[in-house]
C-alpha cells in the first residue's frame, strides 16, 4: 500500500545547476584496498561491455548500489553519506561511462545502456541481487535497471529522478540547450580532475551529458507500471524535479512511498555543489529514511 511522506512541502523554482582482482577474476583489475579517514575500502576496474568500469566498495552486509548523478564521480554525490551507509551495509559505488575513473566508448549517453552496463558488473561481482540508490541521472539509471533487469532488484531508492520531460521547469531544457563546459559547477570540474587518469576527457563527459538531456525521452507509463520492486521516490523540496513529477511516479509505481525532503537538488545526501559552510553530516535526515525502508519486511 503506499504511503507519502511529506516531510515539508511545495514550493517550486528554478533549479540551480545541471546539476576484488576478482569478480570472476580475470574480468576485474588492478584492485586495491584503500583506507580514508578511518574508511577502509577495495577498488578496481572490471570488463563491463566495452568498458574498463570503474567501482569502489565498502563496509558488509546485504548489498547497495550507488549510482551518481550526472557530471558526478562517487565522491562528490556520495561521499558525505558513504560513511553512514557503509556501517550497515555492503556499499557497491560506481562511476558510469566517461565519468570520472570509467572509460568511454564512442556511443551516445544512455540511461537504458547505463542500466545494462551496472547489470553486467553486478554479474562480474558475483551479485545475483541489491538494492540500488541512484540519485539525479543515476536515479533514471536506477529505474532503468527495475525495467530492464528486474531479477537483480531488491529495491529502489530513486532519489530526485527524472521520468518525463514535464517533471522539470520549461526552462531546463532551454539551458541544456545551451549547456556550455564553463558553466559546470566548479565543483563538478574539480572532482573530476581529482581522479580522472585524462583530465581532458571532462569536454567530452560534459557534451554527452548535455547531449543526453537534450534528447531525453519520457519513460512510458506502462514501463514505469511494470515496475513491481519496493520504491522509495526522494526529492528536495527546492529541486529540479517538481513535486507534481515526483507524485505522478509515485502514483504510477505500485509499491512506492514519496518523501519531500527541505532542501534543493541533492543537498538532502550533501551532493557537492549543495555544501554549506554551517552543513552537518550527521543532519541528513534521509540517510536513517532510507535504512527504514531497505530493512522494512526483511
Amino acid at each position: 500500500m503506499k504511503r507519502i511522506i511529506i516531510i515539508f512541502a511545495l514550493i517550486i523554482l528554478i533549479f540551480a545547476s545541471c546539476k576484488e582482482k576478482k569478480t570472476t577474476e580475470a574480468q576485474t583489475n588492478n584492485t586495491v584496498n584503500t583506507k580514508i579517514d578511518s574508511l577502509t575500502f577495495k577498488s578496481g576496474y572490471s570488463d563491463v561491455n566495452g568498458l574498463k568500469m570503474y567501482y569502489e566498495i565498502y563496509g558488509e552486509g546485504k548489498p547497495l548500489v550507488l549510482i551518481h548523478g550526472g557530471g558526478s564521480t562517487i565522491q562528490t554525490t556520495f561521499g558525505r553519506v558513504i560513511p553512514m551507509l557503509a556501517k550497515h551495509r555492503k556499499l557497491i559505488a560506481v562511476e558510469l561511462q566517461a565519468h570520472g575513473r570509467t572509460s568511454n566508448r564512442e556511443n551516445e549517453l544512455s540511461f537504458e545502456q547505463d542500466a545494462d552496463d551496472v547489470a553486467t558488473l553486478l554479474k562480474n561481482l558475483n551479485i545475483l541481487k541489491a538494492d540500488f540508490l541512484g540519485f539525479s541521472n543515476g536515479g533514471t539509471t536506477a529505474l532503468q535497471i527495475a525495467i530492464r533487469h528486474p531479477e537483480l532488484v531488491n529495491k529502489i531508492v530513486a532519489a530526485s529522478a527524472l521520468c518525463k520531460r514535464n517533471g522539470v521547469p520549461s526552462q531546463f531544457w532551454d539551458f541544456m540547450e545551451q549547456a556550455r563546459l564553463e558553466n559546470m559547477p566548479e565543483q563538478l570540474k574539480e572532482g573530476y580532475k581529482e581522479v580522472a587518469s585524462d583530465p581532458s576527457g571532462l569536454q567530452v563527459m560534459h557534451d554527452k551529458d548535455a547531449k543526453r538531456m537534450v534528447d531525453f525521452k519520457d519513460i512510458p507509463d506502462e514501463k514505469i507500471k511494470s515496475i513491481q520492486a519496493p520504491t522509495l521516490i526522494i526529492i528536495g523540496d527546492k529541486d529540479v524535479i517538481t513535486p507534481e513529477h515526483a507524485i505522478e511516479i509515485h502514483r504510477l509505481t505500485a509499491n512506492s512511498e514519496l518523501a519531500i525532503i527541505p532542501g534543493g537538488h541533492g543537498e538532502y545526501i550533501g551532493e557537492i555543489t549543495t555544501l554549506k559552510p554551517n552543513y552537518k553530516e550527521s543532519g541528513f535526515v534521509v540517510v536513517p529514511m532510507i535504512e527504514n525502508f531497505l530493512d522494512k519486511n526483511e
